[in-house]
């Protein structure tokens, strides 16, 4: 067993903390998702593909702020571009030209997008997608595979929304062509949109990337019933390829909405897509907010784009993603580990599968000592690669993996033989 580490400070400031605001921190960040008393819940800052905690605990950060830090922490670059706009003043009445100029880079990037509005979170856009995805159709029922937010419509804990609002949104699986069109037969009089994840990324669960012809099969009963198809790419977006996971693998939606990976941290959304459909926000859907306008974000989002294509961030990214996902392959199938290795390259994961009693013990072990070796991944959510992670880092984190899980295997033996 690896040493536990010194997290003092931080779970002082989680009972003063707990205090402040209903359950210390909010919603994922909430210590019962991590490993209860080994992982730090207050970090003191970043640099490169690092964190430290205010304990002074240094980690691989694999987590990646869940997906807005494509690039690395403390980005110069973009930190002065959002300084020099700062400079400007960056919140007022009216707009300022920069939108224009993230607007028609988007539209230049992503293949479904002829108009673009800017928001700051993924909700945002999910919620606006929607909207305007109703207000085009004059249709209520939305179909939805994948985590969309935190909105009424697509909450994942239904308290606090009313019962009418949870009936006009109905789920389905991923890859499930079948059942998608079960829901739209069964709806078809009032179905506005089908919205999904492109790459399926269930909640604790494995990664599913696309299987042959299943988006395309979507697209078609999107067309078949008269559907608006919206691409959900808040975590494909600029990690799957510039233009998103549409441009990857060949199928275009009517809409999409991007975010985290945007500005590299910076908090700013866009909800692209046909111009036909999009214009249905000019008269007859209202969408507005105080800070959506606001500048400092779009000058990150700039520089940001600019860096990824100048440096082709997404090409390394799964040149390196296939690498890692290789040997952390090789390395669960060596040592027998009752694990799931899945993901794509720019998002790896590893889940552990219930084969006996013991694997929920297993995977806390896992972590524990995974967090304890400096590595900061999470039990219930994948990991990502980001672009500073150096050769080091990542060769680093495969050592942490091999000896956590030995370590893990030591305790919880496999009593039967799995199969591979």
């Amino acid at each position: 067993m690896s040493k536990k580490l010194n997290l003092e400070k931080s779970l002082k400031l989680f009972e003063e903390g707990k205090k402040l605001s209903p359950g210390g921190v909010m919603g994922i960040r909430r210590p019962y998702n991590f490993v209860e008393g080994e992982y730090p819940i207050y970090i003191e800052r970043g640099y490169g593909g690092h964190i430290v905690d205010v304990d002074g605990n240094d980690y691989i950060d694999m987590l990646c702020a869940y997906g807005p830090i494509i690039l690395g922490y403390d980005e110069k670059e973009i930190n002065e571009a959002a300084i020099k706009q700062m400079e400007k003043g960056f919140c007022f009445s009216l707009v300022q030209e920069i939108q224009n100029e993230l607007q028609k880079k988007l539209i230049e990037l992503i293949p479904s997008a002829e108009m673009v509005v800017l928001a700051k979170t993924g909700s945002d856009v999910t919620g606006i997608a929607t909207r305007i995805a109703r207000g085009h159709s004059g249709k209520d029922i939305i179909l939805r595979c994948g985590y969309h937010g935190w909105h009424d419509w697509c909450v994942e804990n239904p308290g606090g929304v009313p019962k009418a609002v949870k009936e006009l949104t109905k789920e389905f699986h991923y890859g499930d062509l079948e059942e998608l069109e079960k829901l739209l037969e069964e709806n078809k009089d009032n179905t506005a949109c089908i919205i999904i994840t492109p790459v399926g990324h269930p909640g604790a669960a494995p990664i599913i990337p696309p299987p042959d012809g299943y988006l395309q099969g979507v697209r078609d009963l999107a067309d078949k019933y008269n559907v608006i198809l919206i691409f959900d790419e808040i975590r494909t977006g600029f990690r799957v390829a510039m233009g998103g996971a549409q441009e990857r693998y060949g199928v275009i939606p009517d809409m999409s909405v991007f975010g985290k990976a945007l500005a590299n941290g910076y908090p700013i959304s866009a909800c692209v897509g046909k111009a036909e459909i999009m214009k249905t926000m000019e008269k007859d859907v209202f969408i507005s907010s105080t800070f959506f306008p606001n500048s400092l974000e779009m000058a990150a989002a700039l520089k940001c784009l600019e860096i990824l294509e100048r440096e082709k961030v997404t090409d390394v990214m799964w040149e390196r993603g296939t690498w890692y996902l290789e040997e952390l392959h090789k390395i669960m199938d060596e040592l027998g580990a009752p694990v799931t290795v899945s993901g794509i390259p720019p998002m790896p994961y590893v889940t552990f599968d219930k084969v006996d009693d013991h694997y929920k013990e297993r995977r806390t072990m896992f972590y524990t000592e995974t967090i304890r070796r400096g590595l900061f991944i999470q039990p219930y959510h994948h990991w990502y690669i980001a672009h500073r992670h150096t050769d080091e880092d990542l060769k680093s984190s495969l050592k942490s993996i091999r000896e956590a899980m030995e370590t893990t295997l030591a305790k919880y033996p496999v009593k039967i033989k799995l199969e591979k």
